[in-house]
């Protein structure tokens, strides 16, 4: 288990949540199926077909901002708090 586990809103991007467990997660909209992601100390490295993009993240409170990253050019922020 860490800090991360535990289903997170995408925020400011309604119905975009990230699930995370243990070293692995993924990321949906809506009902849409999920992108998976590998946990890797506080950064989410996506797999196929999205190899290429990751979310950097620190802590801020009691959630997270991140920034979404492909092949390391930052391409947007967000934050992440836990879902109610």
């Amino acid at each position: 288990m860490t800090e991360l586990d535990g289903e997170w809103e995408v925020v400011p991007l309604p119905g975009v949540r990230k699930r995370i467990r243990g070293d692995r997660g993924w990321t949906s909209i809506g009902r849409l199926p999920g992108a998976p992601f590998d946990v890797r100390g506080l950064e989410l490295h996506y797999r196929f077909p999205f190899r290429g993009l990751v979310d950097v993240l620190e802590p801020d409170g009691e959630g997270y901002r991140g920034r979404a990253k492909i092949f390391g050019r930052d391409v947007g922020g967000f934050r992440l708090r836990r879902a109610r």
